[in-house]
């Protein structure tokens, strides 16, 4: 049994905890926050037991792997932390908003021969999983163009906004992820942006819409169109456009039951309307996934690098957007 904590216990961290709490090949010994109402709710749900603090996680040598939900500014000294006390990390993206202080992270760690998986779920889902299988398989030929197309069905508060580091870091970020696992190495990032949802965006220097387009090193072009509303759902798409064909990945509803009559036809049930219940099979598997590689002894992907890279294109979006200008940023593909 691998046994694991949690820090953190807002949405995210319980998802996980109840996730950790049902898996056959773990044991959930402990989850943190400092709302300890959240704690207490998350540790009932779950099985675990509520740590007074971080240092009784840490402390504990029987934890051999820490899942780090906490708010995104406390994720780099507890990633630090994790890795000097030997655990193995999980960390909800992204690292940090600052690519200086992933750095610093990186340079804190990387002589302790770290073992820390960046939550990148989306790589996880069945569906995009079987695309990025097939594109790798040569099936559609040689990739041409890729077209993610990530809607939010409502945007979040402006508390939120305030603090998210941007639509590019906090949102696009899952995609251009996801963007570089089809495509390999990126060379140029340019990105375009507008607010038509709220203004409250605009008073934060934020955008609520947003179209990223990014070139790879062997000229195939990535379009992410991303927004913070969407008036029927969740809308979670990817198209991958080759030379012998194309593969589509289309929203996801509860059934697949269809109405046909005089006041429709093809009437379907709506899209799902939240992440969780869209990307739940990707959160289990993801789990899956970090279990198996703690086990193995293996590096887990998406990896530090990763998290490091996907921000880094975040930025190069952002600075796109503020100069009007196409960012060259030559990252590797691994």
């Amino acid at each position: 049994m691998l046994r694991f904590a949690v820090l953190g216990c807002g949405r995210i961290g319980r998802m996980h905890a109840e996730t950790l709490g049902r898996h056959p090949r773990v044991d959930l010994l402990w989850v943190y926050d400092v709302a300890t109402a959240a704690a207490a709710a998350t540790a009932a749900a779950s099985g675990a037991a509520v740590a007074a603090d971080i240092d009784t996680v840490l402390e504990d040598d029987r934890v051999d792997a820490v899942l780090i939900a906490t708010p995104t500014p406390t994720h780099v000294d507890l990633i630090v932390r994790s890795v000097r006390a030997g655990k193995a990390v999980l960390c909800e993206k992204p690292i940090d908003l600052d690519i200086g202080r992933v750095d610093a992270c990186w340079a804190a760690i990387r002589d302790l021969s770290p073992r820390v998986m960046i939550g990148f779920n989306r790589r996880f889902d069945p569906t995009f999983r079987r695309m990025l299988d097939r594109v790798g398989a040569g099936e559609i030929g040689r990739l041409e163009q890729l077209i993610i197309t990530s809607r939010d069905p409502g945007p979040p508060p402006a508390s939120y906004v305030a603090v998210s580091g941007g639509m590019f870091r906090d949102m696009t970020i899952h995609d251009l992820d996801m963007a570089r696992a089809f495509l390999g190495d990126v060379v140029t990032v340019s990105a375009q942006g507008a607010n038509v949802v709220d203004p409250a965006f605009a008073d934060h220097g934020d955008v609520d819409s947003g179209v990223v387009v990014m070139t790879a090193a062997d000229g195939a072009i990535a379009t992410l169109i991303n927004s913070r509303h969407c008036a029927f759902g969740y809308d979670q798409r990817i198209e991958a456009f080759g030379s012998a064909g194309m593969l589509m990945a289309d929203n996801q509803r509860a059934t697949s039951v269809q109405f046909w009559g005089d006041r429709a036809t093809a009437s379907r049930d709506p899209v799902l309307d939240f992440f969780i219940s869209r990307y739940r099979d990707a959160y289990v598997a993801e789990i899956d996934y970090f279990v198996d590689s703690v086990v193995a002894g293996s590096p887990p992907s998406p990896s530090f690098a990763d998290g490091r890279a996907a921000l880094r294109l975040a930025d190069a979006a952002g600075e796109s957007l503020r100069t009007g200008q196409r960012i060259d940023v030559a990252l590797p593909g691994g």
